[in-house]
């Protein structure tokens, strides 16, 4: 069975809105807006600097990072002089590792941080997902001459078997896009409270959804339709 929020989650980023995902309490504790990266606009890019104000980012599926040819940063690392650097096993209180690939700018950026420029990014790199796994022909080169690197947008790879790997924002959010039928590639940001300086509590998370006419889903309940959907 499907839970009602994960329902109602679907069909509020089938429209393009913003749903709250919190992971869990033995991981981050974190709540995150998502909605989808196709359809994100310069102003939502606003709105998540303003109202969540943690690092905008974008989740996508594994098969399509593959095609594209996107490393995890950290295995590049580890090749390189700044191997010492690279977080272990241990190293994350939360997880094993994190899911940062590069950080990108779409080749038509000026800058590459402004709200409009990030919203080009980030709809493009949507778009790229969608064709990339769609059985477009769209591979690495294609991503290569779209974007460029160093830039201002995070890319989050997902764990190769998503869920049944880790279960990080990262995946929930991909695992939602799944659900709902969309691309995979989800624009994610961390909830941040201005007050504490801190991360945005559970309940002040749930509450700001009801307020905002949003949809709060917990990470368990994404873990068990997925399954449900997926088994």
């Amino acid at each position: 069975m499907i839970p009602d929020a994960v329902e109602r989650g679907i069909e509020h980023i089938r429209r393009g809105g913003i749903v709250l995902i919190y992971d869990a309490e033995d991981r981050e504790g974190e709540t995150d807006f998502v909605m989808p990266a196709t359809m994100v606009r310069p102003k939502d890019i606003a709105y998540f600097r303003r109202e969540a104000g943690g690092l905008i980012c974008v989740a996508i599926h594994p098969a399509a990072a593959e095609k594209f040819g996107l490393p995890l940063i950290s295995d590049i690392l580890r090749r390189s002089p700044l191997s010492e650097m690279v977080e272990e096993d241990g190293d994350l209180v939360y997880d094993k590792r994190s899911s940062f690939s590069l950080w990108v700018n779409h080749r038509a950026t000026f800058t590459g941080i402004t709200d409009r420029d990030r919203a080009l990014t980030i709809k493009k790199i949507g778009e790229a997902v969608a064709e990339a796994l769609n059985g477009g022909g769209y591979g690495s080169m294609d991503f290569q001459s779209s974007f460029r690197t160093p830039g201002h947008v995070a890319i989050l790879r997902a764990a190769d078997s998503l869920l049944e790997e880790r279960r990080g924002q990262t995946e929930l959010s991909v695992a939602l896009a799944l659900l709902a039928g969309i691309p995979p590639a989800m624009v994610i940001c961390e909830m941040l409270d201005g007050d504490t300086g801190y991360a945005l509590s559970k309940s002040d998370a749930k509450s700001y959804a009801q307020r905002h006419g949003s949809v709060f889903i917990e990470g368990r309940e994404i873990i068990e339709a997925y399954k449900h959907t997926f088994k």
